[in-house]
């Protein structure tokens, strides 16, 4: 095991405190000095020592200086002057007293040190020694050194301890170059090291003649002692005079002079006649610090020979320790395949100048074929319609990569890399032709042959050849705004251009030097001032740039630079590079400051395209800024045998090769041809260049605003303005009013996935946030349809929304505090930060910024519910969402929460079943088990789906509990666009993927712009008439808020109030049919006819047709006709949520016609019914349907099928009495015939449904106080008025109501309607014999009924169409007869494979004459009457049962329904 530290420094301590080991000779003084070092460099308490004595330890010492261990060595002494101080952090400067005995005590203390870490190695070491100058003023240090050397040498043979001739001896020679010389170019120092040398000889040769067995450091302190504002003068010349470097003086040069001075002195010695024996060996030991200022904090002695320790560990030409102000370094130790210390021989040195690793380079240029390279007809006045040949001036900005610095250097040569050859430079250089050097100067040369602006040769930004290529070697962000200024005079008063009428390309990149010194300065350099500086220099270009195209080259992925840097086998100056970027290669691989380091990288990117990606610079149309992110994700290149390739990057291993700039020039190329969204970013170096031409049939360079076609909107609303004053009540509140956006959820809001490319599947994982629906801000309107760009149209001033990508800790996610893979239990904390950010953040006024806050949770939940059914369960769902809400309520002010229905689990299933073949179904099993799993028609799907539900009603109860309506600046809306979600078909039946994520489980770009407009036509349609079903393929247009109208709708502005208990969500139905096909031709026979066959669907019929109440009203004395939702020929909304007959039918053809949609008669489509219709307008509304079918473009009258239903007579019966001969049964039948007969004459292929009337004597004043119109309902109503105390009478009226079903009967068996193969009529006798629906307390159900409790509700319509249904799939002569109308969703009956087609009386096989017989079921009794030629419906069983009995007596009190039962 390897000694502790605890062991190693009381050894040290009695060392330095001359209790040690003893030596002869040892003068008082010298012991004096010795007990000063504990005071006078505590830092010696403080490093450690870990290593092992016997891993590097030898039973025999070496006989060779190339194979010399630490356990070898016996005596450790120096020479020279060693004049350093304390580390700032010890001392003050000004109360040192500086005397002779300074450097005698740095140098002691320095190896007091190296011999104690050897002692470590080898216990007998004896007593280190510094040998003293005699004089330190009368004496040059040259002549002071030569003394010092002699008296080492005979202190050494007088020594009794040591064997002078056998014992092996470290010897350290200090010196120093105080005139700071190895800073300056490599010519200058040539002179300066040759004196330095000279100096050396004497006392090098001395030592190789008189001492064996030694191995001699020759330790260069010149820049630990150069930066001492206090040195006293110990130079190697006579003559300290100061260097006076000339020429480039920038980071580049000085850190390639400080690389060229070390490797100067390591070839000097390396072939020096010192090192050519067994017994001794001088080997150079530098000293650099980590940064080149010249005013860095001086070290102590313990930090110097550590730093010294570390550089003997490391092989000859491969010393890159630097000497850190901050960081102590970790004591380094012989390793097992190295024990030794290293010399030039056994480290395997060779000079710089070797053959680098890599493959060689083939052609370095290109040949471009492209079809069209022909400019624009006419100069384009737009930057979005700009070709590459329209370009004629090109230019860039940024650091040493732009200037090109060793672009062209020769391999090895690394002081070439000083050289800027700018004409090679990757975005702008000029030299030759694309046939020899790639550059995008040359690619945009091919189609504009008289491009100006690019830099030819080598020079630097002010010399005549770089024109407008003004990048500075070594800028930083910091410098881009004096660039563009520079480029911007150049520009305009340069006459080869037409400044005004020109168009230019500019390409900036910047930020590699700022990402290398970030940890040394993490607030100068935070991604906030990175971009700050590039947002200077861009707003400075388009101020005053005409006609300008830039490219905003993101920074790039820095941190793959450490493998070119790490990999031994790759001939690197590391020196150089830790030099160049210490902050990318001087931390550890899972160190804090390198994830920090890749954190900010990552942040710098993000930032980039939120700055550009905000719209900011596409305000006017001649100029827009584009980031090309092809250096996002950069792969280190390599060689075939896996080595990082060398070949692409300059002789220091940094900037790159002409190779890389090629490389680097086509991938820009490519990305300034890709559409924002799509473009590449990750470049390959390793691949051949290849060259994207132009599309033809899109040939322009893409912009935000020309490549995003399909995301973007238009709002056309004429009225944007705010409140005159600033609301005090959310239901007042304009979406100009909006200050602030907000958002969350789960990875759907997170925005996983909306910015994946097709097959990038690893890519879902990205959280692309700046294009989520509900709280996105990338790009504008125009381009990126989020809710926040909507309202951004209103207020520019908005905030809150996230940009670009990252997840909900960054700052760019801002108020989108969303987590992928959230559930309904993580939505509380998500509030609580949101609530915090809200407050905390200086763009937003807490209290007084009105704010949008949209809530979207659940299919989290729903994907592991069959994992644990009661962790999630509704019960926890519904506790989960309140208490979030109940957050938001108790601490946000003046908030408008959108509470999202989320989207069904039956959508995912349908994406993954109708695609195997592209889905990641094991991927997607594993996130969302319980959803893609179970099996059709299983018990675990039936479980899904009620839970679904109950999820659902869960949202819909605690939003209209009225919880959340409490104050007057805070509602919470239920927004239920997303509940039913109907999928892309495209023509080949196939789903559009393009709706989807790689994944088939997040929504595309594609599928959030719909999620957007639906959301934003949600929040300003009213509650009670929301849309409630997502058509991803519509074209849904951004609705306006209207003078009228003109506030985002709550349930109060709505005029809305909430049912006294949550209704069911919706009264859909479940489609569980297989056989949906339709016949394999058309058939020529109605007795062959498919569901799916059917294309066109009508209607005739009075109120109960046109759905009057279905919904309820804002009026309280009109109700409204809601067509599309009416029983027989409604198409609102999709099966799963409207149950009507037209979209059952639309399950089988998606494209069927007629059906009525919305209120208004203009989307009546062929629903000719009409308000107060009786039997008499039969005949003329047929003829209406005839000629509206006639006249249809769309419909084929004699080749498409057509079904037509027709339901009449409730006003006959309630009119009756007033004229029993013009309202008789007979009457009824003939007017109904006549209609039948105009169908029959007319219409070609038609399947006609009559319909029997319902019986209306049941109806009844008594509702229990729970309806608002009965009475006046029954005063429209003559003969329901009179019949209510005269039991004849209504034995009457029953007897009529009889006749009428029984007179349609027959209608089936009718020979006149038997003669054509493509007709029939079909008479469907649900409504015979019906119970009315009673609740849960026995009493009648008022939910199928509308809010005057006469007419049917959307409930009971939907009713109706599964009653007529599943009768239309029964047997003539086997139909039911009667509805219960209990609910259920799997009610609808399917067509079999033994049975396909809608029953008629041939196809029913059944002949026979119907039976007249009267049912032996009561006649069921709900009632209907018509008031004000409306359809009143009613319900009073109980009343028609005891009127039948003669038991009701005219003195008993009307029933209340609250206690009706049957």
């Amino acid at each position: 095991m390897g000694l502790q530290p605890h062991v190693f420094l009381p050894g040290l301590l009695l060392l330095l405190l001359g209790q040690g080991t003893t030596q002869p000779n040892s003068s008082p003084g010298e012991n004096t000095l010795e007990k000063q070092l504990w005071s006078e460099f505590p830092a010696l308490k403080n490093f450690p020592l870990l290593c092992n004595p016997k891993k590097s330890g030898s039973n025999m010492p070496s006989e060779s200086v190339h194979s010399l261990r630490p356990s070898d060595i016996k005596f450790v002494a120096a020479i020279g002057n060693v004049d350093t101080f304390p580390d700032s952090g010890t001392a003050k400067v000004e109360k040192h007293q500086w005397n002779g005995k300074r450097p005698q005590q740095a140098c002691m203390g320095m190896v007091t040190v190296l011999s104690e870490v050897i002692r470590h190695f080898n216990p007998s070491v004896l007593r280190p020694v510094c040998t003293p100058g005699k004089s330190v003023v009368s004496h040059s240090s040259t002549e002071d050194l030569w003394i010092q050397t002699k008296e080492l040498v005979r202190s050494m043979k007088e020594n009794q301890q040591l064997d002078f001739q056998n014992d092996w001896k470290l010897i350290n020679v200090f010196f120093s170059n105080e005139n700071q010389c190895h800073l300056c170019l490599p010519t200058q120092q040539q002179r300066h090291m040759t004196a330095s040398m000279n100096k050396l000889t004497r006392t090098l040769d001395y030592l190789l003649q008189k001492v064996p067995k030694a191995f001699v450091n020759l330790v260069d302190l010149s820049e630990a002692v150069g930066v001492s504002h206090w040195h006293q003068g110990t130079p190697l010349s006579p003559a300290a005079e100061p260097c006076h470097c000339s020429g480039d003086t920038s980071k580049l040069s000085k850190v390639v002079s400080q690389w060229f001075y070390q490797e100067s002195w390591e070839r000097l010695l390396a072939s020096s006649k010192y090192n050519q024996q067994e017994s001794f060996a001088v080997v150079f030991q530098p000293f650099f610090y980590e940064t080149l200022s010249r005013q860095q904090p001086l070290q102590d002695p313990t930090t110097l020979a550590l730093n010294l320790w570390n550089n003997m560990m490391e092989p000859a030409g491969e010393k890159d320790e630097t000497i850190s102000a901050k960081h102590r370094k970790l004591v380094k130790c012989p390793s097992q395949e190295n024990p030794y210390l290293f010399t030039y021989r056994n480290s395997n040195y060779l000079p710089r100048l070797t053959k680098p690793h890599g493959k060689p380079e083939v052609r370095d240029g290109i040949e471009i074929r492209c079809p069209d390279k022909d400019p624009s007809d006419s100069i384009p006045t737009s930057v979005h319609r700009l070709k590459p040949a329209d370009i004629k001036v090109i230019a860039a900005l940024g650091d040493s990569i732009t200037a090109a610095n060793g672009a062209g250097s020769k391999p090895g040569d690394v002081l070439d890399v000083l050289t800027q050859y700018r004409g090679l430079s990757w975005s702008v250089g000029g030299d030759h032709n694309l046939s020899s050097v790639v550059t995008l100067a040359n690619l945009l040369r091919e189609f504009n042959p008289s491009l100006k602006g690019f830099s030819v040769g080598t020079g630097k930004e002010n010399s005549p050849g770089a024109f407008f290529n003004q990048a500075v070697a070594g800028e930083r962000a910091g410098g881009l705004p004096d660039q563009a200024r520079t480029l911007v005079n150049l520009m305009k008063t340069d006459t080869r251009i037409n400044f005004q009428e020109d168009w230019k390309i500019i390409t900036v990149f910047i930020g590699g030097n700022d990402l290398c010194d970030f940890c040394n300065d993490p607030v100068h350099y935070s991604p906030q001032n990175f971009t700050d500086n590039i947002q200077k220099a861009l707003d400075v270009l388009h101020a005053e740039v005409p006609r300008a195209f830039v490219n905003m080259v993101e920074v790039v992925e820095i941190v793959k630079l450490r493998e070119l840097y790490l990999e031994k086998k790759v001939s690197c100056p590391r020196l150089l590079l830790r030099k160049l970027c210490p902050c990318v290669v001087k931390f550890d691989d899972n160190s804090t400051e390198l994830a920090s380091l890749i954190e900010i990288n990552r942040k710098y990117q993000e930032r980039t395209h939120h700055m550009v990606e905000s719209g900011r610079y596409d305000t006017r149309e001649d100029f827009t800024v584009v980031v090309q992110p092809f250096f996002e994700n950069v792969n280190l290149p390599k060689t075939s045998e896996g080595l990082p390739d060398s070949t692409f990057f300059a002789p220091d291993c940094f900037h790159f090769s002409k190779k890389s700039h090629a490389h680097a020039a086509s991938a820009l190329w490519n990305n300034m041809l890709e559409p924002t969204g799509q473009k590449t970013r990750e470049n390959n170096f390793e691949r051949k260049i290849n060259i994207t031409c132009p599309n033809q049939d899109w040939p322009f360079l893409s912009t935000y605003k020309n490549s995003v076609k399909g995301h973007g909107s238009q709002l056309l609303c004429g009225n944007k303005a705010p409140s005159t004053s600033v609301p005090t009540s959310v239901h007042a509140l304009r979406p100009a009013d909006i200050r602030v956006v907000a958002a969350l959820g789960d990875s759907l809001t997170a925005g996983n996935g909306i910015g994946s490319k097709p097959d990038d599947l690893p890519d879902v994982t990205t959280q692309y946030r700046g294009l989520s629906y509900s709280s996105g801000g990338d790009g504008s309107l125009e381009t990126v349809t989020t809710l926040p760009n909507i309202l951004r149209k209103f207020n520019r001033n908005l905030t809150g929304y996230a940009v670009g990508r990252g997840d909900a800790n960054d700052s760019n996610a801002f108020l989108n505090q969303a987590v992928p893979g959230a559930k309904a239990e993580a939505l509380t904390s998500q509030v609580q930060s949101l609530v915090q950010r809200m407050r905390d953040d200086h763009r937003i006024n807490f209290h007084e910024d009105w704010k949008v806050i949209t809530v979207l949770i659940g299919g989290g939940d729903l994907c592991d519910y069959c994992t644990d059914s009661n962790l999630y369960s509704s019960a926890n769902f519904y506790e989960h969402l309140r208490n979030a809400l109940d957050i938001l309520h108790r601490e946000v002010p003046r908030a408008l929460v959108n509470l999202v229905d989320f989207m069904s689990p039956s959508v995912m299933r349908q994406v993954f079943l109708g695609n195997p073949d592209k889905c990641p179904l094991p991927q997607a099993s594993i996130l969302c088990n319980c959803i893609l799993t179970p099996r059709e028609n299983s018990q675990e799907l039936a479980r899904l789906e009620a839970i679904t539900r109950a999820y659902q009603s869960s949202m819909r109860e605690l939003v209209e509990s009225g919880r959340y309506d409490t104050r007057e600046d805070f509602s919470v809306v239920l927004q239920p666009f997303f509940h039913n979600t109907r999928l892309p078909i495209l023509e080949d039946g196939q789903l559009d993927m393009s709706f989807f994520a790689p994944d088939c489980i997040h929504p595309s770009q594609k599928f959030h712009s719909q999620l957007s407009r639906a959301l934003w036509v949600n929040m300003l349609e009213p509650l009670g008439r929301k849309t409630d079903t997502l058509d991803l393929t519509a074209d849904i247009p951004l609705s306006c808020p209207t003078q009228n109208e003109p506030f985002l709708r709550t349930f109060r502005n709505s005029n809305y109030t909430y049912p006294t208990k949550p209704a069911i969500e919706n009264w859909g139905s479940d489609f569980l049919c297989m056989e949906w096909n339709p016949s394999n031709s058309v058939p020529t026979s109605v007795h062959e006819l498919r569901p799916a066959d059917i294309k066109v669907v009508a209607a005739l019929g009075d109120a109960l047709t046109v759905a009057v109440g279905a919904r309820p009203s804002n009026s309280s004395d009109i109700l409204m006709s809601w067509r599309g939702l009416s029983w027989s020929i409604g198409g609102d909304g999709i099966l799963e949520t409207h149950t009507t007959l037209p979209n059952i039918l639309k399950k089988f053809n998606p494209h069927i016609l007629g059906f009525s949609t919305g209120t208004e008669e203009e989307t009546a489509g062929l629903n000719v019914a009409m308000e107060g219709a009786r039997a008499r307008d039969m005949p003329t509304q047929a003829r209406d349907l005839v000629d509206r079918m006639k006249n249809s473009p769309k419909i084929d009258l004699e080749k498409d099928w057509k079904l037509i239903t027709l339901f009449i007579g409730s006003n006959d019966l309630c009119h009756y009495c007033e004229n029993p001969k013009a309202h008789s049964a007979g009457e009824y039948v003939q007017h109904v015939q006549q209609a039948l007969d105009i169908f029959y004459e007319e219409l070609p292929r038609a399947f006609i449904n009559v319909v029997e009337v319902m019986e209306l004597t049941g109806l009844h004043q008594g509702h229990g106080g729970k309806c608002g119109m009965p009475l006046a309902a029954q005063s429209n109503c003559t003969c329901f008025k009179r019949s209510q105390d005269n039991f004849l009478e209504m034995q009457e009226l029953k007897k009529v109501n009889w006749n009428f079903q029984s007179g349609v009967s027959k209608f089936s068996n009718w020979n006149q309607y038997l003669q054509r193969e493509d007709f029939t009529v079909v008479v469907q006798p649900f409504f015979r014999n019906t119970l009315v629906p009673l609740n849960e307390r026995g009493g009648a159900d008022l939910t199928f009924f509308s809010e005057d409790c006469l007419h049917f509700s959307e409930r009971g319509q939907a009713e109706l169409a599964i009653a007529l249904w599943n009768n239309m799939l029964e047997p003539v002569g086997h139909k039911t007869t009667s509805n219960n109308f209990t609910y259920s969703r799997t009610k609808l009956k399917c067509p079999s494979p033994e049975s396909p087609y809608l029953h008629t009386l041939r196809n029913s096989r059944s002949l026979r004459d119907q039976a007249e017989a009267v049912p032996d079921a009561l006649f069921w009794a709900l009632p209907v009457a018509t008031g004000g030629g409306g359809l009143v419906v009613g319900i009073s069983a109980v009343m028609a049962w005891k009127a039948f009995k003669g038991r009701r007596q005219t003195e008993n009190p009307p029933i209340s329904l609250n206690t009706m039962s049957f």
